[in-house]
């Protein structure tokens, strides 16, 4: 694939949040599958001490990729399988090095922001995870532990470095399989480009979630309105699935518009 970087208007991210909902009607089976199997097994990962999160994190830019080739297949009429997920894996060998120190740098990074998030914060929001997701927690120390002056700069940090950590991510994975750069020039390639369309991306993230908060207030209102607010926590699982699925199937729109030509998007 030859790969050129193009600058594009803002409105493009608009359009690329509703190619991401039109191709996600083409497959919706295959597109929520293939997030709830990853989920699946992500889960299983987190089963196995220390070495399951660091392989989970060091898997996210191949989901990423994945979607974007799944993408492609539902362009081109194909059902997408979990095979996206294996297919960068049997590419070149300079390639799969490239998409290898991809992941590994990933994950290292990941682990660096949370380290240092937990210093910052004392652990407060670990521990407030794990207060949450115990079924017997214990109310007054979740109320503590959300008036703990530390855990709002701790928030700042662990999401901000996350959200900068995306932007020489964000294209990467797809710079090193298909147009075969090194890692190292493929996380300038994506910084670049993400900079260069500053403004569509800017339209495309307040566009998501603006949809997410709007649908959310929404059905919020209509299941309180008809007295089942009980039925939010039944809604959230499906919801949250199809809103996911949806935009990691944009996520091909904003490379495809950015490095390659209108030619490439429906090619296999």
């Amino acid at each position: 694939m030859a790969l050129q970087l193009h600058t594009v208007p803002a409105a493009r991210g608009l359009q690329w949040l509703r190619d991401g909902w039109r191709v996600f009607a083409r497959k919706p089976l295959a597109f929520t599958g293939l997030f709830a199997m990853f989920l699946f097994a992500a889960l299983a990962a987190m089963l196995i001490p220390w070495v399951g999160p660091l392989a989970l994190l060091a898997s996210m830019p191949l989901l990423t990729l994945g979607f974007m080739i799944g993408t492609r297949e539902a362009l081109a009429d194909r059902f997408p399988t979990p095979a996206v997920f294996v297919v960068p894996l049997r590419s070149q060998t300079k390639r799969r090095i490239a998409l290898l120190k991809l992941g590994i740098g990933y994950a290292i990074a990941t682990v660096v922001i949370i380290v240092l998030a937990d210093a910052i914060d004392g652990g407060v929001f670990a521990e407030l995870q794990a207060q949450l997701a115990h079924r017997d927690q214990d109310s007054t120390r979740v109320a503590e532990l959300l008036a703990d002056p530390r855990l709002p700069t701790g928030l700042i940090v662990r999401f901000g470095l996350a959200a900068l950590l995306s932007v020489p991510y964000w294209h990467a994975p797809a710079l090193a399989y298909w147009g075969g750069q090194p890692a190292a020039q493929s996380l300038f390639s994506s910084t670049l480009a993400i900079w260069r369309n500053r403004g569509a991306f800017a339209m495309y993230f307040v566009g998501w979630v603006a949809l997410v908060a709007g649908f959310a207030l929404l059905a919020g209102v209509l299941l309180e309105m008809f007295g089942m607010r009980q039925a939010i926590a039944v809604l959230a699982l499906p919801a949250g699935l199809t809103f996911s699925a949806a935009f990691y199937a944009s996520l091909w729109f904003t490379f495809a518009d950015c490095f390659a030509d209108s030619r490439t998007i429906a090619g296999p």
